[in-house]
């Protein structure tokens, strides 16, 4: 059974946003009253929050999907819907996100280090909302937008200042155990808090590391990445091994190996600890071994977690490293606030030419959040589209281009874009507007509204004959 995991794949889903309302207000004597649609509800964020409690991703493990819930849809009466719940997910400190493709999205250590991993939806506008002075009583509402929803990479990178490394067996464990008050076990990275005078320090070893760790062999691979923030390694040499093929000189040489091998950590400064010294063949062994140890420039710690000799000695010089380190690390210092205004010629979006597809492109922000905002079913509501697009711009780039009318366009991404057949429109604005729920650039004239020009016409060539033939 599972009772650690360090790596999974998370799919998030954010709350949808609630779509606007088109209501008009009405009572006795007054039904026509004017828009009361209200607003939608924004959806639900997806947050990520660091809980120095949680020490393992098992949780996500076992229910990798999860979803934020939406936000409610706007009523009449100017009542706005209720935004969505943000759902909140702990997780240990040290947790790295990742995309699918490996890029860092975040890295969070430190209680309450937060990261939004999926933005809710924006509720949709009411009629209320949309009313203008040229646009008294829109007949159309906003529609919510879409939460984001994806998959994001959860990598646990455990936050310790001492790393034990070494072969399996070796006294790792033990070791951690009479160092601090954690209580270890042999398949899973554990963590430990040690103080040695006014130095307290966190120390974490390191299971499984074999021959061909680094290229995934035995459970090595997996945990290697817990080193990666630690200020010093610490070799943990078994001095009494039964094994005939094995000594703790070679035993060091293929961990040090297989460290060059992930990477990484060639700046860390390495001690070495002789374990199991209490044996008499291992003080013996480690008798023979020291000077060679220290001819390599290692300094050298021959101790025993069973008799817990030499541990004094032992943490103390751990915390001398790991209060140089801390010392040398650059000091924080508070985020600048860096303002980038916008560039002159930055409209918001851009016009391209697909030639596969033979439409014309439009991507950008708002562009695309409209789109997705808009009710295609409402004719309203596709020329108040029509109006902000050609207040932003699109149809003069378009033009310019080499746009013409009946050009495929594609507004969004290309697996979700909505093209249409594009018709450029001499005027855009409320004063195009029929009755409500209408867009007469969306139609051909209505057949009453052509019989009434026909008939003034008529009516007028009329008269200009009469005012020609005067007999008097």
């Amino acid at each position: 059974m599972t009772t650690f995991v360090d790596r999974v794949e998370l799919h998030v889903a954010a709350g949808n946003g609630g779509h606007g309302c088109a209501s008009v207000h009405r009572e006795k004597f007054k039904p026509l009253g004017g828009p009361d649609g209200g607003n939608g509800g924004r959806g639900g964020d997806v947050i990520l929050v660091v809980d120095q409690a949680i020490t393992t991703l098992l949780e996500y493990h076992h229910s990798p999907h999860r979803k934020a819930t939406n936000g409610q849809p706007g009523a009449g009466d100017n009542r706005s819907g209720k935004d969505g719940q943000d759902l909140v997910l702990p997780v240990p400190d040290g947790t790295v996100v990742l995309d699918k493709q490996g890029n860092v999205l975040a890295d969070l250590v430190g209680q309450g280090t937060t990261f939004v991993a999926g933005q809710g939806g924006r509720g949709g506008l009411g009629n209320a909302a949309l009313s203008s002075a040229r646009r008294k009583a829109p007949g159309f509402a906003l529609l919510g937008e879409p939460g984001e929803a994806g998959d994001v990479v959860l990598e646990l990178k455990t936050v310790a200042d001492v790393a034990l490394v070494g072969y399996p067996s070796a006294g790792k464990s033990s070791l951690i155990s009479v160092l601090s008050a954690a209580k270890p076990t042999t398949l899973v990275p554990n963590l430990g808090v040690v103080t040695a005078g006014s130095t307290v320090y966190t120390i974490a070893d390191v299971p499984g590391l074999i021959p061909g760790a680094s290229q995934g062999r035995g459970l090595g691979l997996e945990f290697l990445r817990h080193v990666e923030r630690c200020s010093v390694l610490v070799h943990v040499l078994d001095t009494a091994t039964l094994e005939s093929d094995r000594d703790p000189v070679s035993d060091l040489d293929i961990i040090e190996e297989e460290l060059k091998q992930y990477g990484g950590l060639e700046d860390r400064p390495r001690i070495v600890v002789l374990n199991k010294i209490d044996i008499p063949d291992g003080q013996d062994l480690a008798d023979m071994i020291r000077p060679e140890l220290e001819e390599r420039g290692y300094q050298v710690f021959e101790v025993s977690a069973v008799a817990r000799t030499g541990l004094k000695e032992l943490s103390y010089a751990l915390a001398g490293i790991v209060g140089e380190a801390r010392a040398a690390k650059p000091v924080e210092e508070a985020t600048r606030i860096v303002i980038r205004p916008k560039a002159v010629d930055d409209a918001g979006f851009t016009v391209t030419y697909d030639e596969a597809e033979e439409v014309y492109r439009v991507r950008g922000e708002k562009p695309e959040r409209w789109v997705r905002q808009t009710d295609f079913n409402n004719d309203e509501a596709v020329g108040y589209l029509a109006d902000r697009l050609n207040r932003l711009g699109v149809e003069d780039r378009l033009l310019k281009a080499g746009a013409r009318a009946g050009d495929g366009v594609a507004i969004g991404a290309d697996d979700n874009a909505v093209v249409f057949d594009w018709e450029p429109s001499m005027m855009a604005g409320a004063e195009m507007l029929g009755r409500r729920g209408e867009d007469h650039r969306l139609e051909a004239p209505r057949p009453a509204a052509q019989r009434r020009r026909d008939r003034d016409a008529a009516r007028d060539d009329a008269q200009r004959e009469y005012d020609e033939f005067d007999p008097f």
